[in-house]
């Protein structure tokens, strides 16, 4: 499966929907900063992808503010020295994200507390009480 990017649970993502421009980057790499365009920007359109919608709509909200009002997310890559670490770092981010949006919440179970449970925790509450009354002043001591 050349060109596709897998992102867990039988979801995959083409290659072809991931659009790359290239930038000068603010991070390392002394003099070279000014010259190469190593830092990338790396978008991806989740609106026009064949993602199911509950993914989509995790993805969007896991995405924060690079998520653009276009429906793109966008990940910028600028921390190392040179254009490929910089690729695979923003590639693995957007995997990463993709990937946590493609795992369904897991929901929570509702429970009741046991009658015994209950009960022992009525138990310690009027010892605790019992406690407590014994540090009051006795009646008639002023």
């Amino acid at each position: 499966m050349e060109g596709r990017l897998s992102i867990g649970r039988g979801l995959s993502i083409g290659e072809d929907e991931l659009k790359e421009s290239f930038v000068r980057a603010s991070g390392p790499g002394g003099q070279n900063v000014n010259k190469v365009s190593t830092a990338i920007s790396l978008r991806f359109d989740l609106t026009a992808s064949a993602l199911p919608e509950p993914v989509k709509r995790r993805a969007a909200s896991a995405a924060g503010q690079r998520l653009t009002k276009a429906g793109e997310i966008v990940m910028r890559a600028d921390t190392h020295r040179t254009l490929a670490a910089n690729r695979e770092a923003a590639r693995a981010r957007l995997l990463a994200l993709l990937t946590e949006a493609a795992i369904p919440p897991r929901f929570r179970v509702k429970t009741k507390p046991s009658r015994s449970a209950r009960a022992k925790r009525v138990d310690r509450k009027v010892v605790r009480g019992r406690k407590k009354a014994l540090r009051q002043r006795p009646p008639g001591d002023e």
